[in-house]
């Protein structure tokens, strides 16, 4: 779906000023905020956008000048800043009474109580890869080398020593839970917990493997693969799934890349956009000229028209950064900027007098 016109979506003018958009937004923003009865989140995040392009003097001269394209959309999904980490977390009941007794028992009716174990996950890991400019842009695979638990390579992750079996527990007699008395104001009550013995698991081993004793895993180097998309950004987390640190008889943990871009001389980054700026003088600003626009393609030949003013943004389009989850890509916008001379030779002072003289004449008019 196409995106709304910004002007349009806070309700204003084209002309109008700065004091203006920002009074136009807080009242949008009041009314559409989602924690307001009869809020709208989307329309909540689409004044937002608008305000965040509007309010910037470049970024509305470029949206202006282009459209929705001069202010780089989206890069697409999937790659994201932000803590990757944060979710739900299973909310439970806790009733306390200050006495004991009581907040165990509802906890146990409510699904707050202990619980067989299932298998347990092993431990993530977090890592940090730094980019060049260039490299965010295009993509690359990088071996990334790490010391962490992995699955014991004498028993496989069984904690059992090969040639030997797991055997029925002895505690729980392979129930994985024991019952536990407790006394209260109600009088005594049966409850179950996890087996200390097998940890839930209802078996032990005939004999412990005397490799890892029991863990299912040793701490060894081991070598990953990244592959890293074309057109990631700064502050961009990459989740590898079951990546992280092995356990014993359950899944092994995520591996979480956060993605740093070391900033680049010429070129900056927004959105899908890739911006420059190029340098010409006054004269082949008036006349006209054409110039090699270095880009991240390598130099690109842009015509420049007579009477080009200073701080004029010109789009190179498919010169910017490629979209995430498609073949396209943005467009690298260069502003031109117009050097006046410092030092003028004699003649070149005449040349301009004569020029200031004949334009007050209306002879270049």
């Amino acid at each position: 779906m196409s995106k709304r016109d910004y002007y349009e979506v806070l309700g204003i003018s084209k002309t109008a000023s700065a004091d203006e958009i920002k009074k136009a937004f807080r009242k949008l923003a009041v009314k559409y905020h989602p924690d307001k009865d009869g809020g709208d989140e989307a329309k909540f995040k689409e004044v937002n956008e608008a305000y965040e392009v509007l309010k910037d003097a470049q970024k509305r001269q470029r949206y202006d000048q282009f459209g929705h394209a001069g202010v780089g959309g989206s890069s697409g999904g999937g790659y994201s800043g932000g803590n990757p980490f944060e979710g739900f977390n299973g909310q439970g009941f806790e009733f306390n009474f200050g006495d004991g007794g009581l907040g165990d028992i509802f906890g146990q009716f409510f699904g707050g109580g202990q619980q067989s174990r299932g298998p347990v996950r092993g431990r993530d890991v977090e890592t940090q890869i730094q980019l060049t400019f260039e490299e965010a842009i295009f993509g690359i695979e990088r071996q990334m080398a790490f010391d962490m638990e992995d699955e014991c390579s004498h028993c496989h992750g069984t904690t059992v020593e090969p040639g030997y079996e797991l055997k029925t527990c002895p505690t729980c007699h392979g129930a994985g839970q024991q019952t536990r008395v407790m006394n209260t104001m109600f009088g005594a009550i049966q409850q179950a917990v996890t087996c200390e013995t097998c940890k839930g698991r209802g078996k032990v081993p005939e004999k412990v493997c005397t490799v890892c004793h029991g863990r299912g895993t040793e701490r060894r180097k081991q070598t990953i693969t990244l592959k890293v998309p074309a057109g990631i950004d700064d502050g961009a987390t990459i989740r590898l799934k079951e990546r992280g640190e092995a356990t014993a008889n359950g899944p092994k943990g995520d591996l979480y890349v956060h993605v740093r871009v070391k900033a680049h001389k010429k070129f900056t980054r927004e959105g899908d956009l890739i911006l420059s700026e190029q340098h010409i003088d006054m004269v082949d600003a008036a006349l006209g000229t054409e110039i090699d626009v270095e880009t991240v393609d390598g130099k690109v030949r842009m015509k420049v028209p007579a009477g080009t003013q200073s701080g004029t943004d010109f789009k190179l389009s498919g010169h910017g950064v490629p979209h995430l989850r498609s073949d396209r890509r943005g467009a690298h916008i260069v502003q031109v900027i117009v050097d006046t001379p410092t030092k003028l030779s004699k003649k070149q002072k005449e040349a301009l007098e004569a020029f200031k003289s004949g334009t007050k004449k209306g002879i270049f008019s």
